[in-house]
């Protein structure tokens, strides 16, 4: 285990802040769409905090993953798209961006599923490490961490977030 501390619930509160300054920019409220499971996590809170109406999708990188052969079927969840991406301005929310492959996959499952007009991403981390060209729109915090180490979100029982550090 590793002695970085980040505090999940003071950076949520920040991408809280944070989204309530990016919605005031569009016309109609963007969807928000976590990716399985932290990112989801993350969504599932921010549109009760938001005070949102609109149901919030999840997408899964299961299906597109570049390491389908080596992985599987992940246990992540399922994509769960609950309303047209077709013209849709979508914000995808996640807890840690690492090497970028997971975006990639997760916006091949999206655009499976239509044309958005517009995607932005929002993250918790950017853990720096990319192997693509992706960057996100929102990052509350940049760590470097090893590559034998991996950084997910944790969420108890009571909602609360927190990280959890661990070699792989």
């Amino acid at each position: 285990m590793s002695s970085l501390t980040l505090d999940a619930e003071a950076l949520y509160n920040d991408m809280l802040r944070g989204m309530r300054l990016q919605l005031a920019s569009y016309e109609q409220p963007p969807r928000l769409v976590g990716v399985a499971s932290g990112g989801a996590w993350l969504a599932q809170r921010l549109q009760k905090d938001l005070e949102l109406a609109d149901e919030i999708g999840i997408l899964s990188s299961a299906m597109h993953r570049d390491d389908f052969s080596q992985r599987g079927l992940a246990s992540s969840g399922q994509t769960l798209l609950p309303f047209d991406v077709n013209g849709a301005h979508l914000i995808v929310v996640d807890d840690v961006l690492y090497t970028g492959r997971t975006i990639r996959a997760v916006l091949n499952e999206l655009f499976d599923y239509g044309r958005p007009a517009s995607v932005k991403l929002v993250v918790l981390v950017d853990r720096g490490g990319r192997e693509l060209p992706v960057q996100p729109d929102l990052a509350l915090a940049r760590v470097t961490l090893p590559a034998s180490q991996t950084l997910e979100l944790a969420r108890a029982e009571d909602g609360r977030f927190s990280f959890q550090v661990q070699d792989r």
